[in-house]
């Protein structure tokens, strides 16, 4: 399997470092930026798999990058992370919703990063898979949709609602 890159954005030298050790020892390629309009460089430069993204930071904050790359297809649908030392809940629903993936609330454990990594990179992957463009390939896409849990509680509750085809009548 070959080697996924990360790209790693942070101004902290010293967290840096320390994240950007604990990912290449899980055996991934870590590509780093010192701030936000560095990292949106690299992104562009290497379209990574995954971008670990701080929020506070000079020149371009987090909010700024994740912004940036939205608005590049090469790097729009790339999973985001969040890495912050605020954990105020407006902040986490800021970032939800301008689209990161996880949130990750300084300081953080070595299982917990590469968790929230392995788990973007899995969702990614599914996201990505190709389907056959065959009656065979749409039951293989509607099986495997089926076991997206968000997707089956939107399916609970549903309530069917029939309409007719409204005709034009010449009177």
């Amino acid at each position: 399997m070959e080697t996924r890159k990360i790209l790693l954005i942070e101004d902290n030298p010293e967290m840096r470092e320390n994240t950007a050790e604990i990912l290449e020892l899980a055996n991934y390629e870590v590509v780093t930026a010192r701030n936000g309009k560095e990292g949106v460089q690299q992104a562009g430069l290497t379209v990574p798999d995954l971008i670990i993204c701080d929020i506070m930071m000079p020149e371009l904050d987090g909010y700024g990058v994740l912004h940036m790359l939205g608005k590049d297809e090469r790097t729009a649908s790339i999973p985001f992370i969040f890495l912050t030392a605020k954990a105020e809940k407006d902040d986490y629903r800021k970032g939800m919703t301008m689209g990161a993936d996880d949130y990750l609330t300084k300081p953080y454990d070595d299982v917990e990063l590469l968790n929230a990594v392995e788990m973007r990179l899995k969702k990614s992957d599914r996201l990505k898979r190709q389907f056959e463009r065959s009656a065979d390939g749409l039951d293989q896409f509607i099986k495997e949709a089926r076991t997206f849990d968000p997707i089956m509680k939107l399916a609970e509750d549903k309530k069917v609602k029939l309409l007719r085809k409204k005709r034009d009548h010449l009177y």
